[in-house]
């Protein structure tokens, strides 16, 4: 998530703007992995020999069109060995796809998305990040429901049917305002790391014990969750989103999505029935 972020604020740059000092050879090589130098347009000569990422790590991409997108979804599947895989497999191509949709559809930004992701073989966890310079979620989302703070914002965005695309309750027919949604309640069912930051605000959803009647259970308000949120960071001009998806927790992809459903459905219908009272009152 850091990595993706330093790329976003460097391509807002002129690369004979950039300096990087006091960088050891152990972090020059990694960033120099990660393409960092190379998504920046600055030199490197690292004097090291670069290995196959395949199994490891998607250096930083940026995606700036859907046919990026697509590219992104064949090349990380087998990058990351899950052909055996498949509902992992759908789970992060799910994962991934939403969160690039968001930038290209809402964050109005010219340089695109700027993603990249790592595994790690211990934890048997793979470790996304996400980072845009465009116009933030308070902005996105003022454009159709009220959000005086960016924590607001945050929370009406992680909130399902709510999209800033529209007033209406449930989202259009493009765009039902359940993408992050969605992926937050996959991280939350696996107890995974999740968190998203924008504007002055940051939004961490904290791992939550195993529930001992197995039942799973989704809410719809985020601040429900387990979670830290803090309102007073220094500003970030876009969105942040980084996920952590342990792949030996990953539940059984149809049913999670139906669990999902189930609790937009119901919040929609909820919050269509508290304005409608409200305006009657």
């Amino acid at each position: 998530m850091i990595l993706s972020m330093v790329a976003a604020l460097g391509l807002t740059l002129e690369p004979q703007n950039i300096k990087c000092a006091k960088l050891t050879a152990k972090s020059k090589n990694y960033i120099s992995r990660m393409k960092l130098f190379e998504t920046l347009r600055i030199p490197f000569n690292g004097g090291f020999i670069e290995h196959e990422s395949s199994g490891r790590f998607i250096p930083l991409r940026v995606i700036q069109d859907t046919e990026e997108k697509t590219q992104l979804i064949k090349d990380i599947i087998p990058l990351l060995h899950l052909q055996s895989e498949p509902e992992q497999a759908k789970t992060i191509s799910y994962i991934l796809t939403e969160l690039v949709d968001n930038v290209l559809e809402h964050a109005c930004t010219p340089v695109g998305a700027i993603i990249c992701a790592q595994y790690y073989q211990d934890s048997n966890c793979i470790r996304i990040g996400i980072a845009d310079t465009g116009r933030g979620i308070k902005k996105a989302i003022n454009q159709s429901h009220p959000a005086s703070t960016h924590i607001d914002a945050i929370q009406l965005a992680l909130w399902p049917g709510i999209t800033g695309t529209t007033k209406r309750e449930g989202g259009t027919d493009i765009n039902a305002g359940a993408g992050l949604f969605f992926v937050k309640s996959i991280a939350n069912v696996n107890r995974d790391f999740f968190v998203i930051y924008s504007g002055s605000a940051l939004y961490k959803m904290l791992k939550k014990t195993t529930n001992p009647n197995g039942i799973l259970t989704l809410n719809s308000d985020p601040f429900k969750d387990r979670h830290s949120k803090n309102n007073n960071l220094p500003f970030w001009k876009g969105t942040v989103v980084g996920i952590d998806i342990t792949l030996d927790q990953t539940k059984e992809f149809l049913f999670l999505l139906q669990a999902i459903r189930k609790t937009y459905s119901k919040a929609v219908k909820e919050r269509r029935k508290a304005r409608y009272k409200a305006k009657f009152i």
